[in-house]
């Protein structure tokens, strides 16, 4: 009798790698909680939803970066969408004690920030308004009617004598 062989895979068929998640995880670097987002999610949200999730004892972040051993760090901008760059790179949040830690130790050597409550989506600490509505703007805003006002009746006066104009330049001419 014929050794019956078995089927081996035809070369057209290739093995399928497993699909990526439709997530992506940032580690909180003040909590340790590891937190899940869609991908593709803002970043300033994800930094809002994170610092909402925090007690008020610990650091809030300021924004989030992916890090690799070896590789320089990418930061997220309030507007960008975070997404998971591979094997072995990590996203993780960056506080305000972080980046002053590392300009202490002389990495960075200038740095322009944006505080929290400055980013689009991202909370800060609430300020109080302190009189909103004084004599000065009140001066103004009656100030700014009036000269609307004047504006339009001299527009008026100009346009109803528009057409006697009109008429004695053409009786000069």
């Amino acid at each position: 009798m014929a050794k019956q062989s078995s089927p081996s895979p035809s070369p057209s068929r290739r093995q399928i790698p497993p699909p990526r998640p439709q997530y992506v995880e940032v580690n909180c670097r003040s909590s340790g909680k590891t937190r899940r987002f869609a991908a593709g999610t803002d970043a300033a949200f994800a930094v809002a939803l994170i610092n909402r999730m925090l007690k008020g004892t610990v650091a809030v972040a300021s924004h989030i970066e992916a890090v690799k051993d070896g590789e320089e760090p990418i930061a997220f901008g309030p507007t960008s969408l975070i997404s998971n760059f591979g094997e072995g790179w990590k996203l993780q949040t960056v506080t305000l004690t972080d980046l002053s830690s590392e300009v202490g130790k002389g990495q960075f050597q200038q740095m322009a920030m944006q505080a929290p409550g400055l980013v689009s989506g991202v909370p800060g600490p609430a300020r109080g308004v302190s009189n909103p509505i004084s004599f000065v703007y009140l001066v103004r805003i009656i100030f700014a009617f009036i000269l609307i006002f004047v504006l339009g009746a001299i527009f008026t006066l100009f346009l109803n004598n528009l057409p006697a104009f009109i008429l004695f330049l053409k009786s000069i001419v």
